[in-house]
């Protein structure tokens, strides 16, 4: 039941096959915090869970975009303006939510930032904007929620990476390495608080139909839109997985572009990409 603590690892003995997370499917009166939900896959997130009986708290850079949003949600919640870049702010947003709601069952972390970027057109004030916002804005998340999950005892947290962290990409010489270290720390988050009946998932998109990715000026394959891709959240969390990747059949052939060796990595991205 939402609210209520889990029956994590060391309360039971999982099997081989046993889910790695605990499978959320009763969203009723559960507290969900979205940061990043103004647009794109965070909107469509806070839709669909509005609509199956979550408390929302959103946060963006702008207020009205998220008050629109719980309106249109028809859900009982919270406008959490923040910038993820400033600590004290995401420390403030998590304070209230534990004032008001005393506590949160779920953290989705979706801020991020992307801009296309090749060694030939590098430039370091984009490089370091998307460092602030995709890196040390999770660390300022995790500095601010891990503390409010271990003292519950329950609940857990999302990071929304990207398939571009698994391996190099063209266009992606900054946006993919801040991926990669998402998916890095999401796998050290679960090592360390599944002990403890936590819970840390892992998102991994492949390309989605948002304000983000309408800067490509290539070929999105396997293109989906936001709603699917919240539908696809939704249904990796009622399984319990670990890492929930989407489209299938995209992130399929990314998985296995990651295990090939370099030689053939490369040749295979060269002919793929036309770069």
């Amino acid at each position: 039941m939402p609210g209520t603590p889990a029956q994590g690892p060391r309360a039971r003995r999982r099997s081989l096959f046993a889910p790695l997370n605990e499978p959320l499917r009763d969203w009723n009166g559960r507290r969900v915090w979205i940061v990043g939900a103004s647009s794109g896959i965070g909107a469509a997130l806070a839709r669909r869970l509005g609509a199956l009986g979550a408390r929302l708290a959103l946060s963006a850079r702008r207020e009205a975009p998220l008050r629109a949003l719980l309106a249109s949600a028809a859900a009982s919640g919270l406008a959490l303006p923040l910038d993820v870049a400033d600590a004290g702010a995401v420390a403030a947003a998590a304070a209230r939510i534990d004032r008001e709601w005393g506590g949160v069952d779920l953290v989705v972390w979706l801020a991020g930032r992307y801009v296309p970027m090749r060694a030939q057109d590098f430039e370091p004030g984009q490089a370091r904007a998307m460092l602030e916002v995709n890196l040390a804005g999770v660390l300022n998340g995790i500095d601010a929620v891990v503390p409010m999950l271990r003292r519950q005892g329950h609940g857990g947290i999302a990071l929304v990476a990207s398939v571009a962290g698994y391996r190099g990409l063209p266009k992606s010489l900054v946006y993919g390495p801040t991926k990669a270290a998402m998916i890095n720390l999401a796998e050290a988050l679960y090592l360390d608080l599944a002990p403890e009946g936590l819970g840390v998932w892992l998102v991994s998109p492949g390309f989605v139909d948002t304000p983000m990715t309408a800067a490509n000026d290539f070929r999105m394959p396997a293109l989906v839109d936001p709603e699917q891709a919240a539908q696809a959240i939704v249904e990796g969390l009622a399984r319990g997985a670990f890492e929930i990747r989407f489209p299938r059949r995209f992130t399929a052939w990314m998985q296995l572009l990651r295990v090939l060796p370099y030689r053939a990595y490369f040749a295979a991205v060269r002919r793929i990409t036309g770069l």
